[in-house]
């Protein structure tokens, strides 16, 4: 009689099954590590890593005046003084 016990099925005593044993150990193995480390990145990674927060980082005074002026809370001599006030710096 030919089964799993004696020999009969695919490769013989089952050692060509073995290397597929292996694979899914090794991937049952990294798969809780890696949902692990997706976590714990998500939960304390840094919020502000977007492109968009990088821009506003580098936003230099002169932006800062220039959308004061352009919002209406300065007058234009107020800005012009301020502006060159910048500049010369």
């Amino acid at each position: 009689m030919y089964g799993w016990d004696h020999g009969g099925w695919m490769f013989g005593n089952g050692g060509g099954w073995m290397i597929f044993g292996w694979f899914w150990m090794a991937l049952i193995g990294l798969v809780p590590i890696l949902l692990l480390f997706a976590l714990v990145k998500y939960l304390f990674g840094n919020r502000e890593s977007g492109a968009h927060s990088k821009l506003e980082m580098r936003r230099t005074a002169l932006d800062i005046l220039d959308e004061s002026y352009a919002r209406g809370d300065l007058t234009r001599e107020a800005y012009l003084q301020k502006r060159e006030d910048l500049n010369k710096k």
